[in-house]
């Protein structure tokens, strides 16, 4: 069954406003017509069986009919990558929404080598990432901040797990064991971090460094294995 995301509150009889993009995908990709069912979610009211009430040239309407669902949180987990080619980073949004990241904070290094990035892109593929994998809930894509700055205002409550290319830190699936919710994971740039950067990083002390392989990783890669080995050690895959 189709699957969207809506902003609007979600209760019995609720009337839901999709977007004209998502009504035009209604109506006239997927063809329903008035009584089609289909299921919603805002996260935070758990998801709702809906049916299409109204279809129209100019949208439609939908009206909440049950709860299906009720609202589960996703693991406290930041992705923190630094940002690299405009595909490569749209392929990172999306697996971390499949992956069950709450978060996606971009950064800049000294070695980035790419300052902009669509944000409204990235926003929309993490919601269709989550429409389609059956999450209660969209990860928050956050604006660019240096590194420097990131990591001087950091709650130390919060794990920071530092992929290092350096070679000696443990391997992750070992490092990881003791790590839980809130955490973070940080994936640097293409050319890795600048060596004072990574001397910082494994000066702080709510800093994990850990190691992905003997293999140097493009980012991507990287990101979807540290979040994978996370989500089995620490995460929601362990229920």
């Amino acid at each position: 069954m189709i699957r969207l995301f809506v902003p609007q509150p979600l209760s019995k009889d609720a009337g839901i406003a999709p977007t004209q993009e998502q009504s035009r995908y209604l109506v006239q990709v997927m063809r329903l017509s008035v009584g089609a069912e289909i299921l919603v979610f805002n996260g935070s009211d758990g998801e709702w069986r809906a049916s299409l009430v109204d279809a129209g040239k100019r949208g439609c309407l939908l009206k909440a009919e049950e709860q299906t669902r009720p609202q589960v949180t996703t693991p406290d987990l930041d992705l923190i990558v630094a940002m690299v080619k405009r595909g490569r980073v749209e392929t990172i949004v999306e697996k971390a929404a499949e992956l069950g990241a709450r978060r996606v904070r971009l950064t800049t290094t000294r070695r980035t080598n790419v300052d902009y990035m669509k944000l409204a892109r990235l926003d929309a593929i993490a919601m269709e990432a989550a429409e389609q994998t059956g999450r209660m809930d969209v990860p928050e894509i956050v604006d660019p901040e240096k590194l420097d700055k990131i990591l001087d205002g950091w709650d130390e409550t919060r794990r920071l797990v530092f992929c290092d290319e350096g070679g000696d830190a443990r391997p992750a699936i070992e490092a990881l064991a003791g790590t839980g919710a809130p955490a973070a994971i940080l994936i640097g740039p293409e050319g890795g971090f600048a060596p004072e950067e990574r001397e910082r990083l494994r000066s702080l002390p709510f800093v994990t460094p850990v190691s992905l392989g003997p293999r140097i990783l493009r980012a991507d890669t990287a990101a979807i294995s540290a979040m994978t080995l996370w989500q089995a050690a620490a995460g929601d895959w362990r229920a």
